[in-house]
């Protein structure tokens, strides 16, 4: 990664120094450099750091305002600084540079799950999943199967899991989902047999060991339940779900 990161540095620096020897920047020029900016700053971001990617990626605005990928790269950077409201007005305005931009729509709908907007999310993945030429719908047809979890409507939500499934048997999100579906409809037996087949694809997703747990301390198999904390705590390790985890395995080990 560091090569790769280098790599786009030079790039970028090579861009700066070509167009800083015009003394009059064209409108093609200048969709030049922010491009090759823009790529800095997603360089950035696939390193998770996120201060570097925003810094770069409002340079290329600056730039080219009117790349609806550089706006999509903007909200996600927002995403992950927690900054929704924020990340939903970019998403909005690569949908508005290019409404056939689905990857754009599906994370816009993501934004509106984190924001606990379902209405608005429901309406973005419905638009997503109906596009034939998106290539992974399994993905809006999972967020949608969430987003019915979380309004407590489990037949819908259970429905739109399996349809996923259909496409990609193996789907992490929706052999996950599937699994809270079960858990918070009292089959704890289904949710976990649900949570090993996604543990099974993703073995390092410590949210999924976290619910695993959880569905074992249900049947008051505390043994597993605790082994299963652990796990969540270790791959969670300075993270909120991993201070969750913390937290379980005092609180079992307490009542155990």
């Amino acid at each position: 990664m560091k090569r790769f990161l280098t790599y786009f540095v030079l790039a970028a620096m090579s861009a700066m120094v070509l167009f800083s020897a015009c003394s009059h920047t064209s409108p093609m020029k200048n969709r030049q450099q922010a491009e090759a900016i823009r790529e800095l700053g997603e360089a950035y971001m696939a390193e998770g750091n996120y201060t570097m990617a925003l810094r770069e990626l409002l340079r290329a605005e600056q730039l080219d305002p009117d790349d609806p990928y550089l706006q999509n790269s903007l909200g996600l950077t927002y995403m992950a600084r927690g900054r929704h409201q924020t990340a939903v007005s970019h998403f909005k305005r690569a949908v508005a540079l290019n409404p056939n931009y689905a990857p754009a729509k599906n994370n816009l709908g993501s934004a509106y799950v984190a924001l606990e907007e379902w209405d608005n999310a429901i309406e973005c993945f419905n638009d997503v999943k109906d596009d034939l030429l998106y290539a992974t719908p399994y993905f809006p047809l999972s967020n949608l199967g969430y987003v019915y979890y979380r309004k407590g409507e489990y037949e819908t939500a259970r429905a739109y899991y399996r349809e996923a499934l259909e496409m990609e048997r193996r789907f992490p999100r929706a052999l996950h989902g599937l699994g809270l579906v079960a858990l918070a409809t009292g089959n704890v037996d289904e949710a976990i047999r649900r949570f090993e087949e996604a543990i099974d694809v993703v073995p390092s997703a410590a949210e999924i060991h976290m619910d695993i747990g959880r569905a074992y301390e249900q049947k008051h198999e505390y043994s597993k339940a605790l082994n299963a904390y652990e796990k969540a705590a270790s791959m969670g390790r300075d993270t909120r779900l991993g201070d969750e985890a913390e937290a379980a395995i005092r609180t079992l080990r307490n009542r155990w």
